[in-house]
């Protein structure tokens, strides 16, 4: 795929990234993100990396206790959770 088909299918979606080194692995992410995380390993694992807005994915990053997930605009990189 090339990048201007990346750029195209990222528009007006959000990416989740986890710090595998910083997950606890507690599960809070699971409960708060129904749905798009998962453990793998014992810790923390977005089932799609690239989503549409969801404010459980927002909440999951701001309450993680260890600040592993970041949430950004998948188009631009902007940081949008956690808000620091």
């Amino acid at each position: 795929m090339s990048q201007q088909q990346e750029t195209e299918q990222a528009r007006g979606k959000w990416r989740i990234e986890v710090d595998r080194l910083v997950c606890a692995g507690s599960g809070l992410c699971l409960g708060t993100a129904h749905g798009r995380m998962r453990l793998d390993g014992g810790r923390a694992r977005p089932v799609d990396e690239v989503v549409p807005p969801d404010d459980g994915v927002r909440d999951a990053a701001e309450t993680c206790p260890m600040e592993a997930i970041t949430v950004r605009d998948a188009t631009t990189g902007e940081v949008l959770a956690p808000l620091r």
